[in-house]
């Protein structure tokens, strides 16, 4: 994703620092770069969470080409607002916001329509890197078939839970998010999103069991 649509005035860089040097920043160091003038800081920015963003809010919605479209309006507001960043908060934390707010929209608007959507939470992944594993252990390692009657279960399981319920089982189970930057993303206190994620973890188990029996 490129940002050249996107224009946010910043000061004269007395030094430009060559990409590799960037890259080394942390985040609160590439947003002071980038209004110092080093523009490439947003576009280091934009690359490590680009895939992270898209994943969370593809989980959310279930739809790739709406999650791109929401992902692309998540960096406008966070290139918009850039400058009024509190840089003492995690940079992470406030782009899940962004992102997760856009996307609750979505499915606030989506709630009129009486078509029953699914989400894909699982498509493209690598084996190693799904969070939620659900293989059989007595399986041969070729077993195809399988492993897509899981993502399929998965996938059907996930996009039924409530949206309340969901969003704190995709940030803390796909995610891995911290209880404390889950209360943050979701502006809910940490009984509540305790609370949430063990009932969404409930009805995952009570939803998914049959189709993997």
């Amino acid at each position: 994703m490129g940002t050249a649509a996107l224009k946010l005035e910043t000061r004269p860089a007395s030094r430009i620092r060559p990409f590799a040097e960037l890259r080394a920043l942390d985040d609160t160091a590439l947003v002071q770069a980038y209004l110092a003038g080093e523009s490439h800081g947003f576009d280091i920015l934009v690359e490590r969470y680009h895939v992270r963003l898209l994943n969370f809010v593809y989980r959310i919605v279930g739809d790739r080409e709406r999650a791109e479209d929401l992902v692309q309006e998540a960096f406008v507001r966070v290139h918009r607002h850039l400058a009024r960043f509190d840089r003492t908060k995690k940079f992470s934390t406030w782009a899940y916001t962004i992102a997760s707010n856009l996307a609750k929209n979505e499915l606030r608007n989506r709630s009129r329509n009486p078509l029953v959507l699914f989400s894909s939470i699982t498509q493209g992944w690598d084996d190693e890197e799904r969070p939620l594993e659900f293989e059989d252990p007595n399986a041969r390692p070729d077993d195809d078939f399988r492993r897509r009657h899981i993502r399929e279960a998965v996938e059907e399981s996930v996009a039924k839970l409530p949206e309340h319920h969901r969003e704190v089982f995709v940030l803390r189970e796909l995610e891995g998010r911290s209880y404390e930057e889950i209360a943050d993303i979701t502006k809910c206190n940490l009984g509540t999103v305790k609370s949430r994620l063990n009932r969404a973890r409930n009805s995952f188990a009570e939803i998914v069991a049959p189709a993997l029996r």
